[in-house]
This record gives structure tokens, sequence and C-alpha cells, in this order.
């Protein structure tokens, strides 16, 4: 019979498949307009580092019997690596010059990060700690930015850039994953994700409060929802 944390963490591995494809929607326009319109890539640069993170974190030697961790933030790490591809197409010059500094950074960091934990920490107990406080930390800034649409939500009283089914895909990722942690106690996959299932609930609640209220008939504007980019970089 298979190992109810192995099948949590098959359904926590779809569920974050499907967020991490979530903004292809924008891509699309992206490559139609063959421009980046108002679209940022910071984002899908920080997401990048998370998942890098993530998957130097569920490496063996670093936390033992982690594989799922480092399917899904490996794929998230290629997607993203992807979505950058087609900004950087479309960017002028001072954008693109932007994006591969920021790159750069992140690779220096990363390459920092590894150096020392496996030069001076000789055991997966320190290690696993030592990138599970940085994981949180990254996790914790990027939950931050759904913060600002609820603060539109609640004071424009519309949910029309808030979409239910991502919302809700948000707070289903943070308690399969929550599930996860606690099957075999880890607290550094448990604390990101309780805020992530936390954060996913009070945009269901908002959703509830404001849908009715909510003018659908508005002319649309290009606008690009940080919520989903934060519950991309889950694991």
């Amino acid at each position: 019979m298979a190992d109810p944390r192995t099948i949590v963490g098959i359904i926590g591995n779809v569920i974050s498949f499907f967020l991490f494809l979530s903004p292809l929607p924008t891509f699309v326009k992206i490559v139609k307009a063959k421009s980046v319109m108002e679209f940022k890539a910071d984002p899908y640069i920080a997401t990048v580092l998370n998942c890098a993170v993530w998957v130097f974190y569920g490496m063996p030697f670093v936390h033992p019997d982690s594989l799922l961790v480092i399917t899904i933030n490996g794929f998230g790490l290629a997607i993203e690596f992807l979505y950058i591809s087609i900004f950087f197409i479309y960017s002028d010059w001072p954008k693109r010059q932007k994006m591969i500094i920021a790159l750069i950074v992140e690779a220096i960091f990363m390459a920092i990060l590894i150096f020392v934990t496996l030069t001076f920490l000789h055991g997966t107990k320190d290690r696993s700690m030592l990138i599970g406080i940085v994981a949180i930390v990254f996790n914790i800034l990027m939950y931050t930015a759904p913060l600002t649409v609820m603060k539109t939500v609640i004071t424009t009283k519309s949910v029309k850039y808030m979409p239910v089914y991502l919302s809700l895909a948000n707070f289903a990722n943070g308690i399969v994953w929550s599930s996860y942690a606690l099957f075999k106690f880890d607290p550094y996959i448990l604390i990101p994700n309780g805020l992530g299932t936390l954060s996913g609930l009070l945009q269901l609640i908002l959703i509830a409060l404001f849908y009715r209220t909510t003018n659908w008939d508005e002319d649309e504007k290009e606008v690009e929802l940080s919520a989903s980019k934060s519950s991309r970089s889950n694991v």
C-alpha cells in the first residue's frame, strides 16, 4: 500500500503544477502583442530563486526523502525560465539589463549558499535548518504580495481581479503541502504553507464578502495578480 505522505505529495505536485502554469494566458497575450506591455518580470525572477532554494533543500544531502519537493520545484524552475525568456525576447534593452543583473545576483547568492552549506555544515539536520530558514523567509516575503490586492479588494469592494478558482487552488495547495509536512514533521515546509493556507482562506473570504458588489461590466484592464506569483513559489 502506498505511503499516505507520498500520495499527499503527489496531489501537491499536481496542484502546484497547474499553479505554475496559471500565468500562461499572460504570456500568450505578450507573444501575440510582441510586447510585455505593463507586465513586469519581477515576480518570475523572484520565483526562480525561490524554486532553486527549494530544489536544493530537497537534495538527499540536505533533507533526505524529499523527492517530491525536488520534482515540483524543478518543474517550477524550468517553467519560470521559460517565462523569463519570453519576457527577455519582447522587452527593450533597459529591461533586459535589469533582468540579467537580477539573475546574476541570484546565481551568486545560490553559489554562496551552496558553498557555505556544503563546506561548513556537516549533517542533514544543520543543512536542513539553514536552507529551510532561508526558504521560509523567501516564502513569507512572497506572501506579502497578495496583501496589496486584498487591500484593493476591501477599498473598492470588488474582487474582479482576484479569480475565484486561483484563490481556491492557492488554498488547496497550502492545505495539501501543510498536510505533507505533518506526516513526517517538517517545520520548514509547514510554516510557509500554513501561511499560504491562511492567505488563500482570506482571499476566499473576501471573494464571498464582495462578490455581489463587484461591477463585472467595467472595462477590463491588464492587471497582473501578485497572488498567483506567491502561490507558484510554494512546495
